[in-house]
């Protein structure tokens, strides 16, 4: 009997990708936070899972279209639903960002890669355990 390894673990790997990518965008946001006419990003996390279940989804992988392109998540990967936050409170000199929402949405970030870490940690240890046959 075989262990269908994406089967098994789901799509917490897939949504650990896209928790780390948008944990980079939100700290940009972050050090960005008082540079003139500079625009929070942020992932449409939810949006990206959803899409995943569907059958006709875009990958979540970064794809290469070119042998000079880079491999991983290095640049911007195109498969992610990229926006710019709606400010709240436009500034005088451009700048989007709000702190305290980004610390907010950071911290949820945060919160969700753990989980997903947990998981997946749950359930290698459960195949672990049927691959010993304890």
């Amino acid at each position: 009997m075989t262990i269908n390894f994406t089967q098994a673990l789901g799509i917490h790997p897939e949504a650990l990708s896209v928790r780390a990518r948008r944990a980079e965008m939100l700290a940009a946001n972050l050090i960005n936070a008082d540079t003139p006419g500079y625009r929070a990003r942020d992932i449409d996390f939810k949006a990206i899972l959803s899409g995943a279940k569907e059958e006709d989804a875009p990958q979540l992988a970064v794809q290469r279209t070119a042998d000079s392109h880079l491999n991983g998540t290095l640049g911007d990967p195109q498969p992610y639903a990229v926006k710019y936050r709606i400010p709240s409170q436009p500034s005088v000199d451009g700048n989007t960002v709000d702190a305290d929402r980004e610390r907010v949405e950071f911290a949820s970030n945060a919160l969700g890669y753990q989980a997903s870490i947990t998981f997946l940690n749950t359930r290698l240890s459960g195949l672990l355990t049927a691959i010993k046959g304890e």
